[in-house]
Order: structure tokens, then C-alpha cells, then sequence
């Protein structure tokens, strides 16, 4: 069966809507994929489309009813050079929302986020999640509330895992050059959890991945 392309059109949609699609879009789908049906998604839900003879506007059609994968994890990070490929890694993930961190050890801060959030929105087309993770400006480290996050903790023994009956809903990744021992400190203080992602010492798009991939068990 041929794959149906998924397209982004905004988180405000529903069926019977009219909708002008970019040329670009509309290139996309009849000389790249040669077809004028498309799925198109946001906000959660999902609905089959058509794009009009003229190429101009998408019709949105039934929603599909199927429920949307994306879980309720927000994960915060220390911006990194590769932050494209964390951003991809995690939308595919399935995580809520994302929440850039300025640490003291952070030294890419010069990150376009508009291109972040266009990154966002192909993964989530492509990995068949119903929605965008929401991408927010950059905080702090001292605005951001610890207790009960969880965060990759280089200290933590190899293997330690957490408790099995905690339910945690954020992930904290620090920087590349680490946390500084201040912030493991205030970590500590406010009941932060720490967890080992294993023996190795990883980069952080991959740590990113794989805590989420931990505490979503």
C-alpha cells in the first residue's frame, strides 16, 4: 500500500475546513509524491485531505480517529551544536514539549530556533505522531522548578535505575562540558533524580534518547 504523505497545517483544524496551502506543499505532493491526497494533522487529531485541481487550498476531510502516540514528557536541555539532531531524535520520541536550559557550562547559544521548529514539524510528519512538540524560548537553569524532575546524572552508579513507582514527566540533559558542581548542588537540594545512562559517556542528543526511552518505561 502507498504511503499517504502527512502534512503539518496548524494545531486549530477540523473536518470541512478550506484551507490555502504553501507552493511549496503543494509542489511537494503532486510532482514529488504525485498524489492529491494527503493526511494532515495537528493538535492532536488527524484528518484524510485533498488538495484542490487548482493546487491552491487543502480540504479537510473525516478525521482518521486515530489516537495520537505523542506521550506527556517535557524534556529540558542545555542547547548543544547538534540541537537538530536532538530536536529530531526526541519529536520522534514522542515528547511534549521541549525547553531549551542556559547552564553555566552551555556554549551554543547562538541556536536558530525558528529552523528547531521547522525540524520539529518534519519529524512529527514523518515519525506519524498527531502533533508538534511545543518549542519554548530559553530559561535559566535557576528558573526551572527540580523537584521531581529527572535529570542524566554522570555521578549516579552505573545501571542505577530509578523508582519503579515514581512517575516522572521531565527529563533535565545537561550541557556538554556537564553540570557545574553549583548545579548539582541545587539539584540535589530540591529532590532532583538523578539517573545513569549507562558505562559510557554520551552525547547529549543520545543521552536525551535514551532517558526518555527510561523513564517512558
Amino acid at each position: 500500500m502507498k504511503n499517504i504523505p502527512r502534512i503539518f497545517i496548524g494545531d486549530d483544524i477540523k473536518s470541512g475546513m478550506i484551507i490555502p496551502v504553501a507552493r511549496d506543499i503543494a509542489h511537494y505532493l503532486t510532482h514529488v509524491m504525485r498524489t492529491h491526497n494527503t493526511i494532515v494533522f495537528g493538535g492532536g487529531h488527524e484528518y484524510n485531505a485533498t488538495l484542490d485541481d487548482a493546487g491552491k487550498n487543502i480540504i479537510v476531510g473525516e478525521n482518521t480517529g486515530r489516537i495520537d502516540p505523542t506521550g506527556d514528557i517535557t524534556l529540558y536541555f542545555a542547547p548543544i551544536k547538534r540541537t537538530d539532531d536532538l530536536i529530531n531524535m526526541v519529536t520522534q520520541m514522542g515528547v511534549k514539549k521541549i525547553v531549551p536550559v542556559i547552564t553555566e557550562h552551555t556554549t551554543a547559544t547562538h541556536i536558530n530556533w525558528e529552523r528547531m521548529k521547522k525540524i520539529a514539524i518534519e519529524a512529527a510528519e514523518q515519525s506519524n505522531r498527531n502533533s508538534v512538540p511545543e518549542i519554548v524560548a530559553p530559561v535559566k537553569f535557576a528558573d526551572i522548578d527540580l523537584s521531581g524532575i529527572a535529570f542524566a546524572d554522570e555521578r549516579a552508579a552505573h545501571g542505577a535505575s530509578r523508582d519503579a513507582t515514581t512517575k516522572i514527566k521531565s527529563i533535565l540533559i545537561g550541557p556538554e562540558g556537564g553540570f557545574s558542581d553549583t548545579e548539582f548542588a541545587t539539584l540535589d537540594d530540591a529532590g532532583a533524580i538523578g539517573i545513569s545512562l549507562g558505562q559510557t559517556i554520551l552525547r547529549a542528543e543520545l543521552a536525551a534518547a535514551i532517558a526518555i526511552s527510561r523513564i517512558n518505561k
